[in-house]
């Protein structure tokens, strides 16, 4: 790895297509993440899962409040850094089996299911994956100041850096670990410096 934050700010950033605003309930206003984009920072980092990334189911439980029952998946989360494994990420994630509904009991039979993918999220999130979004959640909590997320570069801004990586003769997919129209205006600077260092 280059840097510490390497991956941290290669994947701090959502996009907006895998952005969505949640409505009603104690989470309204918040934003929830699509899992599915984590499963793809994952893979283009370090590889697919069982080979560059993976994770193992430590423990399940169920939890009874009253009429409503809560299941609960502990993982361990494991990648690969220059062919070497990690310690494992921990991970807890939860969701209802029996929630208490107007009609009446609803009972879920993927509430495993859901509870190991809100875990992955919670390791996920330990490696910096998201973390402009839930920064941005926690910032009354932690920062009084008022954040804003990162912009993102324009169109143009994208072509120049892939002009200038074909200029250098280089595979634009491979220079970036991400899309380039993903990338912050710092890394945009960051980027532009460092191609220009590089000779033909």
């Amino acid at each position: 790895m280059k840097s510490n934050l390497e991956i941290y700010d290669l994947f701090r950033v959502v996009p907006e297509t895998a952005k969505k605003e949640i409505k009603g309930g104690r989470m309204n206003g918040k934003t929830d993440i699509n899992p599915m984009w984590r499963i793809k920072a994952l893979t283009e980092q370090f590889g697919p899962c069982g080979i560059g990334w993976y994770y193992k189911i430590v423990n399940k439980w169920l939890e009874r409040y009253e009429s409503e029952i809560a299941a609960f998946v502990d993982i361990e989360m494991y990648i690969k850094i220059d062919n070497e494994w990690s310690m494992p990420i921990s991970g807890t994630g939860g969701s209802m089996f029996v929630a208490k509904e107007k009609s009446g009991p609803y009972v879920s039979d993927e509430c495993y299911k859901m509870a190991t993918t809100d875990a992955i999220s919670v390791a996920c999130k330990q490696l910096g994956i998201g973390a402009d979004v839930y920064w941005q959640a926690d910032k009354t909590k932690y920062d009084k100041s008022t954040l804003k997320e990162p912009e993102i570069i324009t169109a143009n801004e994208a072509v120049v850096l892939k002009n200038l990586c074909i200029n250098k003769g280089l595979d634009v997919t491979k220079v970036f670990k991400v899309p380039v129209e993903q990338l912050t205006k710092q890394q945009y600077v960051e980027a532009i410096k460092n191609l220009e260092k590089i000779k033909k």
